[in-house]
Formats: C-alpha cells, structure tokens, sequence
C-alpha cells in the first residue's frame, strides 16, 4: 500500500456506493469477529450483515439488498456493492504490500547444467538444481531449493516456491505459480500381484503436462502417466495436499479444494469443483460444471452440470434426502420399541427382550 486510505477513497477505487463518512481513515482489512474502528470488514450474505451493528468495524462491505440492522452510518460507512467478495478482492488488492523485487540471475549456490536453457530475467535461488536438457522461460522466478529434473520445460513468469520439484520430462505453461513442496511427477502407483509372491511394480514412463495459469498448492502431488500424460488444464486452481494420480485429466478453470484424492486415470470436465477431502475412485468420469460437496466418497460417473455429496456420493437432492433421514433414526427406533411393547402386552408379538 502506498497511500493513506480513506473510506471515500476506497469507494471510489471499488465502485462502491458510499453509505456514511467519506474520511474516515481505514488501514487494514479484516474479518468481522476481529475488525476495529480503523479496519474494513466484509458481508456476503444477511447472516454476516445481521452482526455487524454489534461489532467494531469502521466500514464494511456489503452486498446490494442486504439489511444492516444498528450499524449506525453517522460514524461508520458503508461500501454497497452488487457482490461483497468480488469487491473484497479489489479492496485487498488495495491494502497488499508491494511485492519483494527479484533479481535476475543465477544464485552462486545453484547447479544449473551447461545445457539447460535460461530465458530473459529469470530468476535462480539459492540451492536450486536444474538438471540437463531442461528449460526456464523469460521472467520466471525459481525462489529457493527448487529442483527441475532432466528435460523439464517450464514456461514464462512462473513462480516456483521453495522445494518445489519437478521431475523428467515434465512441463509447465506460462503464468503458473506452484508453492512450496509440492511434487510434480513421481511415479504413478502402479503394481500387480507377482505369482511368486510380492508385488511387481509397473514402469510410469509418461509424464505431466501443467496448462497456463495454474497455481498449485504446497505439498501437493501430481503423477506422472504410465503412458501418455497426466494432464492439467489451463487456468485450473488446485489447493494443498491433493493427490493426482496417473494418466488423470483435469479441465480448464477446475477448482479442487484441499485433501482432494484423485485415483488414476480420472477424466474432470472443464469448470467442474470439488470441494475438501473428496475420494475419486480410478477411472472415472466427472462432467464439465459438476460440483462434489466436501468429503463425498465418489464410486460413479457424474454427469456435466450435476451436484454430488455424501459416501457413496449421490446426486445432491437423493443424497441430500437420504442425510436428513439419518436424523430420524433414533427417533424411529424410540417409535418402533413403543409400539412393539404397546403390542406386546397384548400378547400380538413377544416381547421385545425374547427375540433372538
């Protein structure tokens, strides 16, 4: 940031419609429970809106329509927007620092073979290896202990987080942002049965083809294929600690949220999500736009457009339905001992505690 902001001056960067004082100074951004008299804090929907009178926060965002019961605009603005986390990401925009400036040129602690190719103000941390054959695009930043394996291709202004390692033969496209530790192309889990007893391994002598624009989150992992590519569309955002298979294919502007497991050979429309900790069973299919709910247990093909949840997931209203009748249970157990004991002392049924 570098100016003084003011909620005027906010509203008009966003915007927004200025509800209240236009000079109040705000110097943060923060959420609802932890904003004071100098922060902006954000509501999305009427149950944020509904607490905001009560707390602290000097301004706020809010979606068009929405009340905003006791907050007094006297002494505190209001920022109307047609979508709170839209404007949000405008607003943070204004408060981000100033990125740290990086140097171009080969840290003396780096390995870079003779061969490899380095484009213009390209950036080499320290401890970074870059192995034979591969190649670094114009702009990209290698930060810090990142390891490229024989032929890797990694494409223009990239930024590749400490630890990152990225085996052979693998490429990356341009505008990609990979963070730290996460691992792309280790060999795909593949093994069958030896006769004579153990397991054989199979070779994965494929490899992983990243489109442009994805970012990828810390300790994430993405196999190679056994053959052919293990694919990642352009613009896909995938979280931290998910694990891709071998030989899947993931869309264009997929969204998967952390602990997500993909087993092989998985297919993902374009534009599809899936949210926190979902199992995929191998070769499966999810249809371009479909979301699965967080900690589904996927066992079928989903089609394009559809809504999943649960274990074994199931589309959202039959799944949905069959959740809400687990509620019931104890309460139909209750209902079932009574009546067995009503009939019971009529001697229509024994009683409950003589059955086997």
């Amino acid at each position: 940031m570098t100016e003084r902001l003011t909620t005027g001056l906010i509203a008009e960067r966003v915007g927004a419609e200025l509800i209240g004082p236009p000079d109040l100074k705000i110097l943060r951004v923060l959420p609802l429970s932890e904003a004071g008299p100098d922060a902006i804090t954000f509501a999305r929907d009427a149950r944020f809106a509904s607490r905001l009178g009560a707390s602290r926060a000097g301004a706020a965002l809010v979606t068009r329509g929405i009340e905003t019961p006791g907050f007094d605009t006297a002494s505190r603005a209001l920022l109307v927007v047609d979508h709170a986390d839209t404007a949000l990401i405008a607003v943070l925009g204004l408060f981000a620092p100033e990125p740290p400036r990086v140097e171009p040129g080969v840290h003396p602690s780096a390995v870079v073979d003779a061969s490899v190719k380095i484009g213009r103000d390209v950036s080499v941390g320290p401890g970074c290896v870059i192995e034979r054959g591969s190649s670094v695009g114009d702009g990209t930043v290698l930060v810090a202990g990142v390891t490229l394996g024989p032929d890797v291709s990694i494409g223009s202004s990239c930024v590749l987080h400490a630890g990152v390692r990225i085996l052979e033969r693998c490429s990356c496209g341009n505008r990609c942002i990979i963070h730290a530790n996460a691992v792309i192309g280790s060999d795909g889990f593949g093994y069958i049965p030896d006769p004579a007893g153990g397991l054989i391994k199979v070779p994965q002598i494929g490899d992983v083809r990243i489109g442009d624009a994805v970012e990828i989150g810390a300790g994430t992992t993405i196999d190679r294929a056994k053959m052919g590519s293990t694919r990642i569309g352009d613009g896909t955002k995938i979280d931290n600690l998910v694990q891709i298979g071998h030989n899947c294919i993931i869309g264009r502007f997929c969204v998967l949220c952390g602990q997500v497991g993909l087993a092989g050979s998985v297919t993902i429309g374009d534009g599809a999500m899936l949210g926190g900790q979902v199992g995929v069973a191998d070769n499966l299919s999810i249809g371009a736009g479909a979301v699965i709910g967080a900690q589904a247990g996927l066992t079928c093909d989903v089609p394009a457009g559809a809504k999943y949840i649960g274990t074994p997931a199931g589309p959202l209203r039959t799944a949905g339905a069959g959740m809400a009748a687990i509620g019931r249970i104890p309460r139909l157990i209750r209902r079932i001992d009574r009546l067995e004991r009503a009939l019971a002392e009529k001697n229509l049924v024994p009683p409950p505690d003589e059955e086997s």
